[in-house]
């Protein structure tokens, strides 16, 4: 996972591993997913992809 110190400042330290998002077409909602078993995680509004998280191709 990805380091979040210094507390407070909202920034993220690093990548987070082992994780990789999508975006539904239709839905426009980015999809997090787990790399090692490839299920779906969780899904974000707003039309902003996560933060830290690889794209897929």
């Amino acid at each position: 996972m990805a380091k979040n110190k210094p507390y407070g400042d909202n920034a993220r330290k690093g990548a987070v591993k082992d994780r990789s998002q999508v975006q539904n077409p239709k839905t426009k909602i980015w999809t997090k997913r787990d790399k090692k078993s490839g299920k779906f995680l969780d899904g974000k509004k707003g039309g902003t992809p996560f933060k830290g998280v690889r794209k897929e191709k």
